[in-house]
């Protein structure tokens, strides 16, 4: 398949990449992954071993477009959980005390 990554046209392909990728270690994944065989890699990661380039050349969006049209699985950036209400005292001494009896 043959994709633009920082404006320069590759030809990928499926098989190429998993040969690309084996023996690489991947690193820690803190935002958009791929997995590639049973391992989950950064996509710049990716992107850097695939291209030979420097990972600021290209954005993570043009990767996991590529390799999401290759058929690897992409996962984006983990959402985070909402922040837990702060309560005043007050709130926080009812909440200890329990819900009032119905009468």
């Amino acid at each position: 398949m043959r994709c633009v990554i920082a404006r320069f046209p590759f030809d990928l392909t499926k098989s190429g990449v998993l040969e690309s990728m084996k023996g690489v270690k991947p690193e820690q994944v803190t935002g958009e992954s791929v997995i590639i065989g049973r391992r989950t890699y950064p996509v710049k990661q990716v992107g850097q071993v695939i291209t030979r380039q420097d990972r600021r050349d290209f954005s993570a969006g043009e990767v996991l477009r590529a390799m999401s049209q290759l058929g690897f699985t992409c996962r984006g950036l983990p959402q985070a959980a909402a922040p837990a209400r702060v309560l005043n005292p007050l709130e926080q001494a009812s909440a200890m005390l329990g819900a009032p009896a119905a009468v």
